[in-house]
């Protein structure tokens, strides 16, 4: 049974999306659009959207 709660667990630990996570694909987002001043929150926003939609399609296999 213990066995079955770990298994879980550890399912739902990849799923979660970690704030260094975000904060660099935000950053690999920010510099690829030649580092504009004042858009922090849109790349931040971004970087989650598409971090979330990946573990979304890898969820899906």
């Amino acid at each position: 049974m213990a066995s079955e709660q770990t298994t879980g667990g550890e399912s739902r630990d990849r799923d979660v999306i970690t704030f260094d996570q975000i904060r660099e694909r935000a950053y690999e987002l920010w510099e690829r659009n030649h580092r504009p001043e004042g858009l922090e929150i849109e790349f931040w926003l971004i970087a989650e959207r598409e971090l979330r939609a990946e573990r979304g399609r890898d969820r899906g296999r």
